[in-house]
């Protein structure tokens, strides 16, 4: 990267800029690679404390490192892991009182020398709980003093003096981001499970399953295969919301075949008004596309964007239909070529 001297003398070009904000990421990058490879036994020494913590992570870290530590317990609670922040100067005011012997304290400073957590450090000791230390060098008070100690290397900051905490706080995170996700894959954190965690915003509705919006019970038309086509829609009414489709059932209840009210319009149509008086099976569509209740609702969007179709019933582990997807319920989810 050009010094701050060379930086005075030649014009700082948005050529000039594009060359430095590049080799800044790509310093940060190598920087991570680096970090990567001095993970050692100590990191799933740390996973273990973790897991085995019977209160909260406590993430604590002064000024640039709080603001990653706020990050990184936000990425445990989102992934399973109670875990709450705690200001260092704050704690040493009052705030300790939040902090339990069952809780974990995860602690980050790149020196290892930060006033405010070194003075908390004996504190928390004292009180029976571990402490886990994302830092430098083991030699620091931090390092040596914790419980297991993470350590990133004397990384250079990616600014031109070398002071800004720029590449130090990005391994901090990325070494949060590992705990949490490997710490949520030792506890088998399912796709369902982290949609408890986020049931708001686009994330939220890309993790509903079809049984959070699909047509069940009273709103559904179940009919079985012997019954005329007149005898199931004289003797299908359905209260609210009114499908567009007919399951048919066999004997056992299992979906043997679907008709939906354009198959009724298109038997009108043809003028084959003889035939709603002979079994629905002889015009349904037999064995049709199903889908189950803990599918993911994106899954059946693609499906019936894929299929052209406008009705997808649900069926439970028997085959019994449980439920009814209908392409009137997803508008805003279809791809908009679909809705044409």
């Amino acid at each position: 990267m050009s010094t701050a001297a060379e930086r005075r003398l030649v014009p700082f070009t948005e050529l000039a800029q594009l060359r430095e904000a590049r080799e800044i990421l790509q310093q940060e990058a190598a920087a991570l690679g680096d970090v990567s490879r001095r993970l050692d036994r100590s990191f799933c020494e740390a996973v273990s404390l973790m897991d085995g913590c019977g209160g909260s992570v406590i993430v604590t870290g002064m000024g640039k490192a709080g603001l990653i530590g706020r990050k990184i317990a936000a990425t445990l609670s989102s992934t399973g892991t109670q875990s709450h922040v705690l200001h260092p100067a704050e704690a040493l005011h009052g705030d300790l009182g939040c902090l339990h012997t069952r809780d974990l304290l995860l602690a980050l400073s790149n020196s290892g020398e930060t006033d405010e957590i070194c003075r908390l450090l004996p504190i928390v000791r004292g009180m029976g709980v571990p402490v886990i230390a994302i830092t430098a060098t083991q030699e620091s008070t931090l390092g040596s003093g914790a419980d297991v100690t993470l350590c990133l290397g004397r990384l250079h900051e990616a600014d031109v003096n070398g002071l800004a905490p720029t590449t130090s706080t990005t391994a901090m995170l990325a070494v949060g981001d590992a705990l949490a996700l490997v710490l949520s894959r030792l506890n088998g954190l399912t796709s369902r499970q982290f949609a408890v965690y986020h049931p708001g915003g686009s994330l939220g509705r890309q993790l509903k399953t079809v049984r959070d919006i699909m047509r069940q019970e009273a709103e559904l038309r179940i009919a079985t295969c012997q019954q005329t086509v007149r005898e199931v829609f004289v003797n299908l009414e359905t209260p609210g919301r009114r499908t567009g489709a007919v399951m048919l059932v066999d004997d056992d209840g299992v979906l043997a075949g679907l008709f939906t009210d354009s198959d009724l319009v298109r038997l009108l149509e043809q003028r084959r008004e003889s035939q709603l008086d002979r079994p629905i099976a002889e015009v349904m569509t037999p064995d049709p596309l199903r889908i189950r209740a803990e599918t993911l609702l994106t899954t059946a969007v693609e499906l019936l964007s894929e299929r052209k179709v406008s009705e997808l019933p649900v069926v439970d582990e028997r085959e019994h239909p449980i439920g009814l997807i209908d392409i009137t319920d997803l508008i805003g989810w279809m791809p908009a070529e679909t809705m044409d």
